[in-house]
């Protein structure tokens, strides 16, 4: 194997090691037990829960949001993107390892510690993101970027099918109850996560990205360097366009993905049937993956994206007159063949806008749009589930998807940046 080839394998494994988080916890375990468990005190209502669910899935991601731009900057300046990639990782598995430590009824504290790991899951994103122009040429970013994901929907389906089966029957894995089994698929997860992130830290070598911006400390010429980029951001009409784009639209992907089973148990479902369709939806999401860097490559990356935000569009109307596990497995499935395109064409199409030499700087504001964006739609639904009802509340992501597609739609591919 070549060192380029051991390269994009290795990188790929980030999203292999980082993605057991997010549909083991994120998707998974934590919304339910955090509304069985966590939040089982007298006076908890469905809709109160919701609402705690959604306020620490925006504390996080406000968080890495104001921090994302800066760090970038810094990492270019001081070639410390695999650095600030593990400490992420590091900040994640070990709030992950911690959340048994939180007792039955205590909301507050699994609430704090699940914002604290999904802001180390978010970091880990955006040092991986910015990882792509080191490892692929531009001609292979929409392939390399759908390997990422389809390495993460294969390799997180395999460790959650053993999660949600010790959950199911903990007695058969040695487990006193479910409560048991899924402290040790936490443990498992953050084991995981941080195992499947070191071939990365040996064989991705980082490029020296940019020159040094003037004198003084790494810290002082990432803020220079951060208020340049700023400056030419500003200026170039088709990042401006994508950007505003998508920090409406993946949102929209990203509230589905965190507030799907939760949805789902406010509205009277099964957990068990739910996770039997995630399980589903994680091998549907492999090909689709696949497929959809296929697409990217052949018609367009923006078409492939376009394609996925009208999809998501159906799947919010439909949600409203679900009623039945039957008709979440169907959702979840379309949703699986469209998510992972969504996410890497987005990254790839992205990669191809910026100077590849300043990919740290420049993901730092995608990663920082894209978490910021979180925060609208989990308080969007939570807000509008406390003043009509959860079942209605999904529509609310409809002016996310609207929106991110007609300014996406704006960003024109047959002419040059217009920088100022």
């Amino acid at each position: 194997m070549t060192e380029k080839r051991r390269a994009t394998w290795a990188w790929a494994f980030i999203d292999w090691a980082n993605s057991a988080f997010a549909i083991v916890v994120m998707t998974a375990f934590f919304p339910i037990f955090f509304k069985d468990y966590w939040c089982d005190v007298p006076g908890m209502t469905p809709e109160r829960s919701t609402s705690y669910l959604g306020y620490a899935n925006t504390i996080s991601s406000a968080l890495i949001a104001l921090m994302a731009p800066l760090l970038g900057s810094i990492a270019d300046q001081g070639n410390g993107k695999k650095k600030f990639l593990l400490t992420f990782t590091l900040l994640g598995c070990v709030a992950t390892a911690m959340l048994p430590l939180a007792a039955k009824g205590h909301y507050f504290l699994a609430a704090a510690l699940y914002a604290i790991a999904a802001l180390g899951f978010s970091g880990n994103n955006m040092f991986s993101d910015a990882l792509i122009t080191d490892v692929a040429e531009p001609k292979n970013y929409d392939r390399v970027s759908a390997l990422g994901y389809a390495m993460g929907y294969i390799g997180s389906g395999g460790l959650f099918v053993f999660c949600a089966m010790s959950v199911k029957d903990p007695a058969k894995f040695g487990f006193a109850g479910p409560v048991e089994a899924v402290s040790m698929g936490f443990w498992i997860t953050a084991a995981w996560w941080l195992v499947f992130t070191i071939p990365a830290m040996l064989w991705v070598r980082e490029t020296p990205a940019v020159a040094p911006v003037g004198d003084g400390s790494v810290l002082t010429r990432g803020f220079r360097q951060f208020i340049t980029t700023f400056k030419d951001i500003r200026h170039d009409r088709r990042l401006l366009f994508f950007l505003g784009g998508y920090v409406l639209y993946i949102d929209g992907v990203n509230t589905v993905i965190k507030m799907a089973v939760d949805f789902g148990k406010a509205i009277g479902l099964d957990s068990g049937g739910m996770l039997m369709a995630l399980i589903v939806t994680q091998f549907v999401a492999f090909p689709a993956a696949i497929a959809f860097g296929r697409v990217g490559e052949k018609f367009g990356a923006k078409r492939g994206i376009m394609i996925g935000i009208a999809v998501y569009a159906g799947v919010c109307v439909f949600a409203t007159r679900m009623d039945s596990q039957r008709e979440f497995f169907i959702m979840a499935v379309v949703i699986g063949l469209v998510q992972g395109g969504v996410q890497s064409l987005s990254r790839s199409y992205f990669a191809r806008l910026i100077p590849a030499e300043k990919g740290g700087e420049y993901f730092g504001f995608y990663n920082m749009l894209g978490k910021f964006a979180a925060v609208i739609g989990p308080t969007l639904m939570g807000v509008t589930a406390l003043l009509t009802d959860t079942r209605t509340s999904i529509l609310s992501l409809l002016l996310l998807f609207a929106g991110g597609g007609w300014l996406l739609g704006k960003v024109r591919e047959d002419s040059p940046s217009v920088r100022a």
